[in-house]
């Protein structure tokens, strides 16, 4: 049973509400200048933001199409739940407020209650393992990068699946809770619904309950049963009510049927093991059952849903390689600039650290320490697997900082400039001054964002050719269609973008004219990998030397950053 000594009391949600309410206030004043005109820290949040747009004017609950991008709109791949608490928010301010004090209220406000509902649930991890709560706290609002992503304007979904993680994680430090398990296993079915960013920390998850059965821990039998049952139970109700319009195509890059067909059946395979470990209590055979029931499990997803093995695998191999290899929060760890790696992954290599440490002396820090190992496991791959590790790693680090406070004043100075997660960043430039500590993608493309919103703002409505990234900013503050924009389900925009640049003028011209495009957005080296491969004759090449092809008119002022043309005559 869980005791009263392990539940979170109104000084943990006290302290995390005070954290979560004084930095956000901190970062709304040094960033308000863009918060204030709705200009949002992440290309994501911005799109987002226009999909509540597009729901509140009209579009179906189950319609995710972005019917401004693309060339004839994009099926998004993302979940209407994330979306619920900004909508709500912003529909009963509306009236009261207007639509942009309402959804400024809203970019603000929900981004702070995650903050907080992440720091309560960190505080209640530590309080479990025996640690102060009000430490760890401190500790994760400063975590960064897992802080980042609670910036005032950050209503994507990726706060939102850390908080429903750190729900999982604090469920396997109670053994016998079964409605911990259940609340856990609401959050697994809730997080795959939303993305499948932390399905790979979440099997982990399910692993470490399926060796606690096998080792038949105290509550172990219930919990598995009361994750799984409830796991089973959600998945089938978000199949009923979450179906969008993208539920049939062939992908499991989000909600779709072949990722919920996944889902379902791997959640069977520990409902089995419950059934069994009712009549069976010997070890080796619960392990053998667990290991047939995984390889059941590996080959119901090879059989019916491959995709799920590597979600991006459809993706073209130009746009691959031109594009998503140089999104820096996608990049491999051990192939990143040293300072992004040392900035994002040096609060969740000392964590692992101090977990194994804590661990020597605890096996109840085990769970803790394999849901960090995965997400290192995650980040040596995407850097974007850092989240979840650097704010998993405040327990532990809280943990080293009592041992050092016990050891004297001389350890505990170090001991917390190891467990604050911003000096890793700030480290990393001191040493190497010419790197750049945040993997974040340049919103703009390389080109200046709120030049680049001023002046189409300021043109009759078209369709725009314009850098990856910069479309996904303007598009939500203009009233322009966008052909390109970050998502990968973009493809045939994307690639007519690259097509198009490394063309010859006659050739780009040609596709430009079929494309319908009104717009055409440049900037010194705003294409990235593309500006290396471009031929000397191509569209891209006489662009870059300042002799654009005389069918392109300029329209932007001669000394302007940002260099507007159109095909279409001098507007």
């Amino acid at each position: 049973m869980e005791t009263r000594a392990l539940r979170p009391g109104w000084r943990d949600l006290a302290v995390a509400c005070a954290l979560a309410l004084l930095l956000s206030i901190a970062w709304c004043a040094r960033d308000w200048h863009q918060l204030s005109a709705l200009y949002l820290p992440d290309t994501d949040d911005g799109m987002r933001l226009q999909q509540i747009r597009d729901w509140l004017g009209g579009q179906r609950f189950f319609d995710l199409t972005q019917y401004r991008l693309g060339p004839d709109g994009v099926a998004m791949h993302w979940s209407r739940i994330p979306d619920l608490v900004p909508t709500a928010i912003i529909g009963l301010l509306t009236p009261l407020v207007g639509a942009h004090g309402a959804e400024l209220t809203a970019v603000i406000l929900w981004p702070a209650i995650l903050f907080a509902g992440a720091l309560l649930l960190v505080g209640a991890i530590a309080r479990a393992m025996g640690v102060q709560p009000a430490v760890a706290q401190v500790i994760a609002a400063l975590a960064y990068p897992a802080s980042t992503l609670f910036l005032p304007g950050r209503i994507d979904h990726h706060g939102l699946q850390l908080v429903l993680l750190l729900i999982v994680a604090l469920m396997l430090l109670h053994p016998m809770s079964w409605r911990g398990a259940a609340a856990a296993g609401m959050a697994t079915a809730l997080s795959l619904a939303i993305g499948m960013e932390t399905a790979p920390l979440l099997a982990v998850a399910a692993a470490i309950l399926v060796l606690q059965w096998i080792v038949d821990a105290p509550g172990s039998q219930l919990r598995l049963g009361a994750w799984s049952v409830t796991l089973t139970l959600t998945l089938a109700a978000e199949a009923a009510l979450l179906r969008t319009n993208g539920w049939n195509i062939a992908a499991c890059d989000g909600f779709t049927a072949t990722l919920w067909q996944a889902a379902q059946g791997a959640a069977i395979a520990p409902l089995v093991l419950v059934l069994a470990g009712f009549v069976i209590r010997d070890r080796r055979v619960r392990t053998g059952m667990a290991l047939l029931a995984g390889l059941a499990v590996l080959a119901l997803v090879v059989l019916i849903a491959p995709q799920c093995l590597s979600p991006y695998a459809g993706l073209d191999a130009t746009l691959s390689s031109i594009w998503l290899a140089n999104v820096a929060e996608a990049q491999p760890l051990f192939s990143a600039d040293p300072a992004i790696a040392i900035g994002y992954a040096g609060l969740m290599t000392v964590g692992i650290a101090a977990s194994a440490w804590c661990a020597r002396a605890d096996t109840r820090w085990l769970p803790l320490l394999a849901l960090q190992l995965a997400s290192f496991a995650v980040a040596s791959l995407q850097l974007r697997g850092a989240y979840p590790g650097a704010i998993l790693a405040a327990p532990s680090l809280a943990a080293l900082v009592a041992s050092a406070r016990a050891r004297g004043t001389v350890q505990l100075f170090p001991a917390w400039i190891a467990a604050a997660g911003i000096a890793y960043p700030a480290m990393a430039t001191a040493l190497m001054p010419g790197g750049e500590p945040r993997p974040a993608r340049e919103a703009s493309g390389g080109c200046p964002a709120d030049i680049a919103i001023a002046q189409l703002a300021g043109l009759p409505p078209g369709r725009v050719l314009a850098p990856v990234d910069l479309s996904a900013v303007a598009l939500p503050a203009t009233g322009h269609r966008f052909l390109t924009g970050p998502y990968h389900r973009n493809q045939d925009g994307n690639l007519a973008l690259y097509r198009i640049l490394l063309a010859t003028p006659d050739r780009a011209r040609a596709d430009i004219a079929a494309l319908d495009i009104d717009y055409f957005i440049y900037c010194p080296g705003s294409f990235g990998e593309a500006e290396a491969r471009a031929g000397s004759d191509s569209l891209l090449t006489a662009l870059r030397n300042g002799a654009p092809p005389r069918w392109l008119h300029r329209i932007s002022a001669p000394d302007a950053p940002l260099i507007i043309l159109t095909p279409k005559g001098a507007i």
